[in-house]
């Protein structure tokens, strides 16, 4: 014998009630979208509150760093010249990994003898690739300073069929570590110079690697 209790039909939501909680849910989602989404991945703030709640930034960073890590993509495998002026779209990628493997920027506890030192000028909005040829568990470390300003950059590595970025930046005057090579192939920086003059850096490496690749 079934003896379970009807729901009082009173007791239900009506059609109104249920048509303005969807309304009242999709407006609090619009509202998220625009000042929270849109500011901290795309940088885009029409209302202004991603600017003060500190999201724009966030999103201006992630959308540049996908823009330089895209175009620094793109060189390497030959679809396009390295130029000063190769700007993509900012919503060209849209990266989730903002930061990489921390030890590669940890400074050496003793500053090493270098191996070689590299001085070279960026215009602005011009970019500029450095990488070392390592095997595998290598080590070589860096450091490298700007003059006149401030740059962003991408360190990553790739070969042997793989792809690694470990630790990108923006508006940095300078940084030292150890990089220590995730698989043999090149490994090094990417840096390009958003400001408006231009800037001289120098780079100065040593440790176990058997070449260095320049690419403008």
């Amino acid at each position: 014998m079934h003896n379970a209790q009807k729901p009082n039909l009173d007791d239900l939501p009506t059609a109104r009630q249920l048509w303005r909680s969807t309304a009242i849910a999709a407006g609090v989602a619009a509202a998220l979208l625009v000042t929270v989404v849109w500011p901290s991945e795309y940088g885009i703030d029409p209302t202004g509150v991603g600017g003060l709640l500190g999201l724009t930034d966030m999103g201006e960073i992630k959308s540049q760093l996908a823009e330089e890590a895209e175009a620094d993509r793109l060189m390497m495998e030959g679809q396009v010249e390295p130029q000063s002026s190769l700007q993509p779209s900012l919503m060209d990628v849209i990266f989730g990994a903002f930061v990489g493997t921390a030890h590669a920027q940890e400074a050496p506890a003793v500053a090493p003898e270098w191996k070689d030192e590299i001085t070279f000028a960026l215009d602005p909005g011009q970019g500029i690739e450095i990488k070392l040829v390592m095997e595998e568990g290598a080590v070589a470390p860096f450091e490298w300073k700007v003059e006149g300003g401030e740059i962003n950059f991408d360190l990553h590595g790739d070969g042997s069929g793989n792809e690694i970025s470990y630790e990108k930046g923006r508006a940095v005057a300078e940084a030292a570590g150890e990089l220590t090579a995730a698989f043999t192939g090149n490994h090094g920086w990417f840096w390009r110079n958003r400001g408006d003059a231009p800037v001289s850096v120098t780079l100065r490496v040593a440790g176990a690697y058997s070449e260095i690749k320049r690419f403008d």
